[in-house]
């Protein structure tokens, strides 16, 4: 009798690919791998979604290399309300201090632009969720009298989700004395232009960063004061397609234009020349 001698069979070796080497596009949802990325300035190079990015990321691309110059860095926030939740607000901040690498959801400074002296001030979602404290309120003021005092043209860049509960009505009030301090440089004809990148709300929104006189947003950015689903409920009404993206405000007059992330630096410093 013969025996047919079975083959035995191949084992497939799993190949580990490192973690962080490849990244799915919340808008496309392809995966593109990271280095290139990072190279397109952290933009789908499939579809043109513009992926968050931090501040100091932001100030590496619209800052000229090595003039910008940090202000009010000593500013700490305290814990009026003594808030907790499942951790206490003092916790809360050394752990998105630790997360992000930022001292607050804002960081403001002088610096050129395209060899113009500007004063910045931008805003990190990664920090708790760029929301607006007395300290982030503190910053913005602060650096609207620098730029009234050096007659400046003040740049904004808001990514936020709004005010800071932890705060209660100390985050709330920011909101006026931050447009307090905007409506300074109007009037005394300093140019304040505010670029929106994804995502803008809440008490940010229903402040400063809609006081511009010039207001540009990133493509597809998330722009409004509540959120869509919010809205929705409220509304018992289904919404339109693309509403409250950069795209959908500028065609209804909300904002002025809509830039690409490695377009900003140049329209910015056309802006200034033209505005100052």
């Amino acid at each position: 009798m013969w025996f047919k001698k079975t083959k035995e069979p191949k084992v497939q070796k799993k190949v580990k690919i490192p973690e962080g080497l490849w990244v799915k596009c919340d808008n496309c949802k392809e995966i593109i791998y990271k280095k290139e990325i990072d190279k397109n300035l952290k933009v789908c190079p499939k579809c043109n979604y513009h992926f968050r990015i931090s501040a100091k990321e932001r100030i590496k691309l619209l800052a000229d290399e090595g003039t910008f110059i940090e202000l009010d860095s000593d500013i700490s926030s305290s814990d009026p309300l003594k808030f907790k939740d499942s951790l206490t607000y003092p916790e809360r901040i050394k752990e998105n201090q630790k997360k992000s690498g930022m001292q607050e959801a804002v960081i403001s400074g002088e610096a050129l632009l395209s060899g113009t002296p500007v004063i910045f001030v931008i805003m990190d979602f990664s920090f708790m969720g760029g929301s607006m404290g007395s300290v982030v309120g503190e910053k913005i003021a602060r650096a609207a009298e620098t730029a009234l005092e050096k007659k400046l043209p003040m740049i904004s860049v808001a990514s936020s989700g709004g005010a800071r509960m932890q705060e209660g009505i100390f985050s709330l009030m920011q909101m006026a004395k931050v447009s307090a301090a905007i409506g300074r440089l109007k009037d005394n004809g300093v140019p304040f232009i505010s670029v929106l990148a994804d995502p803008t709300f809440g008490g940010v929104a229903a402040s400063f960063a809609m006081l511009g006189d010039v207001i540009i947003a990133e493509p597809r950015s998330l722009i409004g004061f509540a959120g869509p689903r919010v809205i929705e409920q409220t509304m018992k009404q289904q919404l339109p397609d693309n509403f409250q993206r950069a795209e959908f405000l500028l065609e209804h007059g909300l904002i002025d234009t809509v830039v690409s992330r490695e377009n900003m630096k140049e329209t910015l410093a056309k802006l200034i020349r033209l505005l100052a």
